[in-house]
């Protein structure tokens, strides 16, 4: 085997595609749409080297436009996980023995498969099938995907390269990065097709074999995700793909010995459901599995008197309401100091008055459909109790509508208690909550922010003061993963802001990050020694 030590290319952010009126990526990105809606594809179960059909089908429709059926997927059982994990592990030797630098190869391609030839078709089916608009769609399925993607394989090199500093003469110490014995499982959400890609494949770069389950109202894009990895050269039965529903995933995976890993984003009672099953399994495996994932948010906005009101308008409605406020990232609750607050209700419903909601197709629509029926039901919920509730003002939208899709006006309260109860419980939809405090008392205010809600996932605090920023960041250091300052507390990007939170949000491995690759491999230390001694004395126990 021919052997070098290899720099892969530096990766950069992927530049995001505008898609103005008349531009070239608009009308390629309208044929994908049109091509994708014109017809319906049997979506497969994706396992070792074969696309497995089954006669249990579920339907696969936009959230916008319910009525219509793109396709349909293969509902899969216990009987296929198991044979996923078999087709892994089959694959397991062939692929962690693979030198690096080809496993980096096929990753780096399929990053420039999405930034070329499929760029339009992976959006489209992320538009159509979670409801993203077509920025939203951008910025997630092409580019931070991409980016995840050619980061990742620049991390992993540095993963590798790092070395003891240190090996006295005669030895020669050293560090191999083992991929974890045995198999993970990537269990990936419905609103970030990036992450739906990226889970399953941070863990196989580093050499892992991987069982991965969707949500259902991701499949449409998560079958595209498996065509490209498959142009790019992905072995057979390195990443298997499943639809199957939770409980099936979990009685077969979590019973296994060759169980090693999680890699996880999704609710919190999910998470900490699957954490105490391991734990309670944690006889059967051959081995400690590494459990990561990120959770829930209650993501807060907190404007101090000295902030600009219309930075902080255009901070809360776009950090509220991009992509229906279902990232875990959204902003849900926002504190905003009563000097301030005259201006910033302005600036709001202004630009509030001006949103378009419909299909995605269209791309005059800045607000699209929640992902579900459960969803829309759930935020209707939470909106009838608002309007009964004398103590809370509803100042912009209120109403919905679920007839031809699920689709919820962006709404929002103002409360007279900051322990209401849409600022404390995660919403995942376009309902954002806010507090009016008095100036006087932006301390007070400081300790309810930390401590209203168990997660601790983003925030923003948008100021001018300059003392106010440094308390305010001192303050909240526990209260989110990723603080932005003056900037909306959603958006982070591969290689700038690595994401991730703690307390309730989960494990804080930060995604986009060497920190999240470190969880995949398990280092073996070697120390080689030259001229060993032949001796056991040493010479303290010499005579004087």
């Amino acid at each position: 085997m021919l052997k070098g030590f290899f720099n892969v290319p530096a990766p950069v952010n992927e530049p995001i595609l505008a898609y103005a009126p008349g531009s070239k990526e608009r009308e390629l990105l309208k044929a994908a749409l049109a091509e994708a809606r014109s017809e319906q594809i049997d979506i497969p179960m994706y396992i070792g080297a074969e696309k497995v059909h089954t006669d249990n089908k579920g339907k696969v429709t936009p959230p916008h436009d319910h009525q219509h059926i793109l396709g349909q997927y293969s509902k899969g059982e216990k009987t296929h996980v198991q044979q996923a994990i078999d087709a892994a592990l089959a694959a397991k030797a062939n692929w962690e023995n693979l030198a690096w630098e080809h496993r980096a190869a096929i990753f780096l391609k399929a990053a420039d498969l999405i930034a070329g030839p499929y760029r339009y078709k992976l959006n489209a089916a992320t538009m159509l099938g979670q409801s993203k608009n077509a920025y939203q769609a951008e910025i997630d399925s092409a580019c931070e995907l991409i980016d995840f993607l050619r980061f990742n394989v620049s991390y992993m090199t540095e993963i590798y390269k790092q070395q003891p500093p240190v090996s006295p003469k005669g030895s020669w110490n050293r560090v191999e990065q083992r991929p974890l014995e045995g198999f993970v499982f990537a269990l990936t959400p419905f609103n970030f097709t990036a992450i739906a890609g990226n889970l399953p494949t941070s863990a196989a770069m580093m050499g892992n074999v991987v069982v991965w389950k969707p949500a259902n109202t991701q499949i449409f894009a998560a079958n595209v995700l498996m065509q490209i990895f498959k142009e790019a050269g992905l072995p057979d039965g390195v990443i298997n793909l499943v639809y199957v529903s939770g409980p099936d995933a979990g009685d077969v995976i979590f019973s296994h010995p060759d169980f090693a890993g999680i890699h996880f984003t999704g609710s919190t009672g999910v998470f900490q459901n699957i954490w105490k099953t391991i734990g309670n399994n944690i006889h059967k495996f051959k081995t400690y599995p590494r459990i990561v994932g990120e959770t829930g948010g209650k993501d807060f906005i907190l404007a101090h008197s000295s902030a600009d009101a219309e930075v902080s308008s255009t901070a809360i409605i776009r950090g509220a309401f991009e992509y229906q406020g279902q990232k875990c990232s959204a902003a849900s609750r926002v504190y905003i100091a009563k000097s301030l607050w005259p201006q910033v209700k302005e600036f709001m419903l202004r630009d509030l008055a001006t949103f378009k909601m419909g299909g995605t197709e269209d791309f005059g629509n800045f607000i699209n459909a929640v992902i579900d029926e459960n969803s829309f039901d759930k935020l209707a919920s939470y909106i009838d109790e608002a309007k009964k509730d004398t103590a809370v003002e509803v100042i912009a939208g209120g109403n919905y509508d679920k007839s031809k899709g699920y689709f919820i006006e962006p709404t929002v309260l103002v409360v007279q208690d900051p322990m209401y109860t849409t600022m404390c419980e995660e919403l995942f939809g376009p309902v954002l909550t806010i507090y009016v405090y008095d100036d006087a008392e932006f301390d007070k205010i400081l300790d309810i922010v930390d401590t209203t809600s168990i997660y601790a996932l983003t925030g923003a605090f948008i100021a001018q003061d300059r003392y106010a920023i440094e308390k305010a960041t001192q303050r909240l250091r526990n209260a989110a993963g990723n603080f932005y300052i003056n900037d909306k507390c959603t958006g982070a990007v591969v290689g700038q802001q690595p994401f991730g939170g703690a307390r309730g949000s989960g494990t804080n491995d930060k995604a986009g990050s060497m920190i999240n690759l470190l969880r995949w491999v398990s280092p073996r230390t070697i120390k080689e020694t030259f001229d060993p001694p032949k001796d056991y004395r040493y010479p303290f126990l010499a005579n004087d």
